[in-house]
């Protein structure tokens, strides 16, 4: 959809600052509603960041129900009740079969587009911003027009754009190629809000040592995840994570990485099951099946059929054990610290990667200064706050799109209602 220029005063009953998902939807829904509004994007393309989620695929929403929506959010979830309840995952199917876009269901519910194709589900909301005669403009805000304490518009770099209904879904600050750079913080605060600091949520970890270098590129497909906060554990998942120069990667540690907010305070460490459909005692039969099996071999090449080729190499240097003693040596004390490793491979975790890599931003808007029934802003009356800008952030299966499409709905609409 191409978009137009201005460098004009423009009038609306709403303006939407953003035109990502939680802002198209906004969009949408106060024009559905009678509103006259106007869509404000500074890329040349609306949905930039939604046509790279899911890898090009756009998980768009996880078929799940209210209780297991909220405790997939782990900050601030109880805030998105009326949010979700209003337009649920079930909802926000049926909107966009309506628009066109069949859908299909995968594995732990995740929602996709039968097509596996992002571009379909942006295309969609175009064409029905389009149908709706909302009018969208290719700029970037950078004020709110305020006259005598009370809202009154917003400021472009291109022209002045009068409404006394805002609404800011501009993201958070991940992925700033996008656009996401954190135009909607500084929008909040002109009008008072608190923005907590933002930072990366659902984003890779970095680690210590030279175990997850040697690794570089291997890809674990069902190994079992647990994360320690000060020795406490505080997650544990099951599925993909890969090892990258820097530390991991993959579902499970982005999902573990919405957990991990104290770094500077506390301490995390994850710990790998490389062998999570077996318990200690049937893998310690496994390894003594297997050294039975290579008693006459060396330590090092008697591995292939418990561990990835990538891995085995480090893994013996790990044990500590000579890696060219014959099998049939080893101790049993040996053979407990390998069982030990097998279950419980460490990964002392030093940081995130930065907020730029990271899938969507914590922090944001403060939400105790957002009422929850509209999105609308409690310290001026006009002002409403969609998706990523606000202090909410969800694990990866498409809970972070869903956020995005209730609250700008209900956005939208309650902006469209005064």
């Amino acid at each position: 959809m191409s978009m137009e220029y201005s460098d004009t005063v423009m009038r609306a009953d709403v303006a939407v600052v953003g035109g990502g998902p939680a802002g198209m939807m906004a969009a949408i829904s106060a024009a559905e509603a009678g509103a006259s509004v106007l869509l404000l994007e500074p890329n040349e393309r609306l949905g930039k960041k939604l046509n790279i989620t899911g890898k090009g695929r756009c998980n768009l929403t996880n078929c799940c129900g209210l209780e297991e929506f909220l405790s997939s959010v782990p900050r601030n979830g109880r805030f998105l009740y009326s949010a979700y309840s209003q337009f649920t995952s079930a909802d926000v199917m049926a909107f966009f079969e309506a628009l066109g876009v069949p859908l299909k269901t995968e594995r732990g519910n995740r929602v996709f587009p039968v097509s596996d194709r992002a571009f379909d589900v942006s295309g969609a909301l175009e064409r029905r911003l389009r149908k709706l005669g909302v009018t969208i403009l290719r700029d970037r805000v950078e004020a709110l027009l305020l006259r005598d304490g009370a809202l009154r518009g917003v400021k472009g770099e291109r022209g002045d754009y009068e409404t006394c209904r805002v609404v800011v879904a501009t993201g958070g600050v991940s992925y700033p190629l996008t656009g996401s750079t954190g135009d909607g913080y500084r929008l909040a605060r002109q009008a008072g809000h608190t923005v907590q600091e933002p930072r990366g949520s659902l984003v890779p970890l970095c680690a210590a040592g030279e175990l997850c270098p040697s690794l570089q590129g291997l890809s674990l497909k069902n190994a079992a995840l647990r994360l320690y906060e000060n020795d406490k554990k505080i997650y544990s998942d099951f599925g993909e994570m890969l090892f990258t120069h820097f530390g991991v990667s993959g579902p499970m540690v982005l999902s573990a990485s919405a957990h991990i907010r104290h770094f500077d305070k506390k301490k995390y460490r994850l710990e790998i099951d490389l062998k999570p459909a077996l318990d200690e005692a049937t893998l310690d039969k496994r390894l003594l099946a297997d050294f039975l099996k290579h008693a006459n071999c060396d330590f090092i090449n008697a591995l292939d059929d418990l561990l990835p080729r990538k891995l085995i190499g480090p893994f013996v240097q790990l044990t500590g054990i000579p890696p060219h003693r014959k099998v049939h040596d080893l101790t049993r004390e040996e053979r407990r610290r390998m069982l030990a490793l097998l279950k419980a491979l460490p990964v002392e975790i030093t940081g995130p990667r930065p907020v730029a890599e990271a899938i969507v931003t914590a922090g944001g808007v403060t939400v105790k200064e957002v009422n929850p029934s509209t999105m609308e802003s409690r310290l001026l009356p006009g002002l409403y706050f969609a998706g990523e800008v606000l202090d909410v952030d969800a694990y990866t299966g498409g809970f972070n799109l869903q956020i995005a499409w209730c609250t700008g709905r209900l956005a939208g609409s309650s902006a469209a209602l005064i």
